[in-house]
């Protein structure tokens, strides 16, 4: 018998322990999407159309704007605040290579792509130019390109991030169950009394169910 069931239109905010463990695991789930494809049009603009499945140009600015992203959201995901991941949950994907030195090394680039002082793209000297009897003629901004992320780096974080989203996909199942087993023990009336949240598109009114 075909279910007909349709999506609701609204919901009951639920504010308890478990509900706010699965809003954060919700929030780090979207954060290692968001990695995943940064990542995926990273490696079509840094290895060309055949590479990837999106079709990105390899422009320096983009490809440093993607990177940065990336860096910022992975390592977000890490939040001493929340907690959702740690360090040691990089032990449990067993992936090869060290991936937590990996992960040492992209927490210390998001200190540099996120920099509120230094210039991560180049750095710069001055220099001094000298006329034929050695006296100064003329001053040269000197700029050094720090280079591009490279491929394989991408890729590595394409494979962690893919890997801590089934980690944090298996624990938002748990608490969404731990979520429903407190509303079943509330009653109908204590339901009724909660705020009123309106889904306004199919992909909220998806994740009701």
């Amino acid at each position: 018998m075909t279910d007909t069931h349709e999506a609701p239109g609204t919901v009951r905010r639920i504010d308890v322990p478990e509900s706010g463990e699965l809003a954060q695991l919700a929030a780090v789930f979207d954060d290692l999407q968001y990695v995943l494809r940064c990542c995926e049009h990273l490696v079509t603009a840094l290895g060309g159309p055949e590479s990837g499945p999106v079709r990105v140009d390899a422009d320096p600015a983009l490809v440093e704007a993607l990177w940065t992203g990336a860096v910022v959201g992975y390592v977000r995901c890490f939040s001493g605040r929340t907690k959702v991941l740690t360090r040691e949950d990089l032990a449990s994907l067993e992936l090869e290579g060290d991936v937590s030195g990996f992960h040492d090394m992209v927490s210390t680039l998001r200190d540099h792509y996120a920099s509120r002082h230094v210039n991560p793209r180049e750095s710069y000297s001055i220099g001094v130019a000298q006329s034929n009897d050695g006296t100064p003629r003329g001053i040269a901004v000197v700029s050094t390109p720090r280079p591009l992320v490279d491929e394989t780096t991408v890729r590595l974080l394409g494979r962690v991030a893919y890997a801590l989203s089934g980690l944090v996909d298996a624990r938002m199942t748990k608490a969404q169950n731990d979520v429903l087993g407190v509303a079943h023990a509330m009653t109908p009336g204590t339901l009724a009394a909660l705020p009123v949240v309106h889904l306004h598109d199919e992909q909220d009114a998806a994740g009701a169910g």
